[in-house]
């Protein structure tokens, strides 16, 4: 296997020596309002399987500190680069000792063995009262409430100092403890939520998220589903596309934004935080959880993320303290900062009412918030899933804090939608359907009906009828949304089409993709980024063949997208499988920089799975066969995508050949 280390861009940076890479980084900009771009690194790796989480911090790497080359070292004389305490509170107009009498918990994996000490740093540089475990106001425990703390994790330790200083800032008389799991597994995660609750946290923050899967409602239940107290989440920092448990119907989901200092009235601006295709903030429909009955959007019939934001840019991010990650100041963002500022503007606001989920309180309260109109993260249908604009959108949900009032309960009952559950129905090809569904709204209003998922051949009208002629056998979830115009409900159900005469089974068996190897030399009936059908066989040869797909390898930020859309049969069993070769440049062993994601993709281009991430934590000296089940997307037609990524530094090559879909 030929390894091309030096990637597309050849040999022509090898020169760049260290003295000149450390005079870049001391010449660098410090990070304020109106920074257009960033080098930035992700401080955790992707998740190396489904329910296993990443924190959602991202540290700049382009800012050289004046007190950070010694470690633990605070000199109160010098101004840390990034937006401190009095920026945040005048830019969402909150008070200046907030959250006394609070507890705010921060819920991450592994351990920060410097947590307590660089808490005390960042408060001691701003003049922020002390909060030790010797006062009472700190915390440690592990995910059962005792002492025995997770392995220290590099990554995950800065995540921890981005919470627990984001607390500080907006809530600095709040008490806070730190819940450590002892993995990023989802499972770990949420026994941490449930311990922090146990301990007495009516504000919970969550800085993670991994893809979405059909255990959410499970997770919803088990970790999430607690009244009374106000759980955030960030949203992501993938752009377009909506994560777990940012998605759960039980949370408040924060997106992000860009803020910038401004000559307006509020003396601040903000946009929606996008810096490419694969980096800003999160948002979309969620495949599988529900919409709460405070949802009132009708472009996604169930849960829409996100619910607010706040700052995540990193090019206007915040200032950090870190001594084991890193080595003092720096400047973080990702919606891992804006998580934690929301749940302790929570706590600025007050106790939530005992059986509330203080996700509504915003809905409850539109007008007294900062409404972000600007920016996108992605392109999507309907546009305001992935585009700012007056009134809710998903990037930035009902926009920023604009003081305490969104954060409180309202005093009106809110508008109801409630749909009747018809229960799981079955039907046969060539057999006429017409089904009524029924729901009522609380305030008398007449509805609107839309469905999705409805086996093909079928449609409802705007009264809830549906009608029509099942022409393909297969499984289906339909969600039904029934719609007022200023509330929503929907309810979903299974509807099992058999073939005609009533038997089911597989009548369409084989090989599904075109040009499986690639070997036309072309990438159609592929879609592919220039350059990426390759014929190189001294640098990236072909499994087999003469031709493969290399996604990236240039070395410097670039993102190579492969793709096919097709047919799953009805009815069969049906296995994806592709041979993976990694070569890398990137010489950490514990951080992913650059990624290779592996989804699934609907008619309109919304992710349904995400199946794998690569990076280049995956490099090998071969090829690799992987394998995936896609029996679930049964009867549907779906889109198989690659999306490569890569960061400015050393090059990943991601080489792609010899794919499948068989059909049994």
């Amino acid at each position: 296997m030929g390894i091309a280390f030096l990637g597309r861009s050849g040999a022509a940076a090898a020169g760049l020596t260290a003295a000149a890479v450390v005079g870049a980084l001391a010449m660098a900009a410090p990070a304020s309002a109106g920074t257009s771009t960033a080098h930035v690194k992700h401080l955790c790796a992707a998740p190396a399987h489904a329910r296993m989480m990443s924190c959602l911090a991202l540290a700049r790497t382009d800012i050289a500190e004046p007190h950070a080359l010694t470690a633990n070292a605070v000199s109160p004389a010098a101004t840390p680069s990034g937006y401190g305490p009095s920026d945040l509170l005048s830019a969402y107009n909150l008070p200046a000792n907030g959250g006394a009498g609070q507890t705010v918990a921060i819920v991450d994996a592994q351990d920060d063995p410097n947590a307590e000490s660089d808490l005390a740093a960042y408060r001691s540089q701003y003049g922020l009262p002390a909060c030790t475990t010797a006062n009472g106001c700190f915390k440690k425990v592990d995910e059962n409430g005792g002492t025995n703390y997770p392995t220290a994790d590099s990554g995950w330790a800065g995540e921890i100092s981005l919470d627990l200083d984001m607390v500080s800032a907006v809530a600095p008389d709040a008490h806070i403890i730190l819940v450590e799991a002892t993995s990023a597994n989802m499972s770990d995660l949420g026994t941490s939520v449930n311990e922090a609750v146990s301990l007495g946290a009516k504000y919970v923050s969550n800085s993670y998220g991994g893809s979405e899967d059909s255990t959410d409602l499970t997770s919803d239940s088990s970790y999430f589903n607690h009244p009374g107290v106000a759980i955030t989440v960030s949203a992501g920092d993938s752009a377009y596309g909506a994560e777990y448990p940012a998605s759960s119907q039980y949370v408040t989901s924060v997106g992000g934004t860009s803020l910038s200092k401004a000559s307006n009235s509020r003396g601040w601006s903000e946009s929606v935080w996008s810096t490419s295709s694969t980096e800003g903030t999160g948002s979309g429909c969620s495949a599988y959880d529900p919409k709460p009955s405070w949802q009132t959007d009708t472009g996604c019939s169930k849960r829409t993320v996100s619910d607010v934001s706040a700052v995540a840019d990193p090019a206007t991010g915040v200032a950090v303290y870190d001594s084991y990650q890193a080595t003092g100041w720096n400047v973080y963002g990702g919606t891992s900062a804006s998580s934690p500022i929301i749940a302790s503007v929570y706590a600025d606001a007050g106790t939530p009412g005992s059986g509330d989920y203080p996700a509504k309180y915003p809905y409850q309260h539109t007008s007294a918030l900062n409404d972000v109109t600007s920016g996108s993260n992605g392109t999507c249908s309907p546009a305001y899933l992935c585009t700012a604009e007056v009134g809710y959108d998903g990037p930035t949900g009902l926009g920023t804090p604009n003081g305490l009032t969104a954060f409180t309960a309202g005093t009106s009952s809110a508008e109801t939608v409630s749909v009747t559950n018809p229960g799981s129905q079955t039907g046969a090809v060539g057999t006429a359907v017409s089904k009524q569904v029924a729901a009522t709204d609380s305030a008398g209003k007449s509805l609107t009906y839309s469905a999705t998922g409805l086996p093909a051949g079928l449609s409802i009208s705007s009264s809830g009828l549906i009608s029509g002629t099942p022409t393909t056998a297969g499984t289906s979830s339909v969600t039904v949304t029934a719609s007022s115009g200023s509330a929503s409900g929907s309810t979903s159900f299974s509807w099992t089409v058999s073939s005609g005469g009533g038997t089911g089974g597989c009548t369409s068996t084989g090989q599904k993709l075109g040009n499986p190897g690639f070997e036309t030399g072309t990438a159609s009936p592929w879609t592919a980024s220039s350059g990426v059908i390759n014929g190189d066989t001294t640098s990236e040869p072909a499994h087999s063949g003469s031709y493969d797909a290399w996604l990236d390898g240039y070395g410097t930020t670039h993102t190579d997208t492969l793709s096919q859309s097709v047919a799953i049969p009805a009815g069969c069993t049906t296995g994806f499988s592709f041979w993976l070769h990694v070569d890398t440049a990137e010489t950490s062993t514990t951080t992913a920089y650059d990624t290779l994601k592996v989804q699934v993709l609907n008619g309109s281009g919304s992710v349904l799975g995400t199946l794998a991430t690569y990076s280049n934590l995956n490099a090998g000296s071969g090829y690799t066969q992987h394998s995936f089940d896609l029996s679930s997307y049964a009867g549907q037609t779906v889109t198989l995508k690659f999306t490569g990524s890569e960061d400015a530094s050393q090059q990943t090559s991601f080489v792609i050949d010899d794919t499948a879909l068989n059909a049994s």
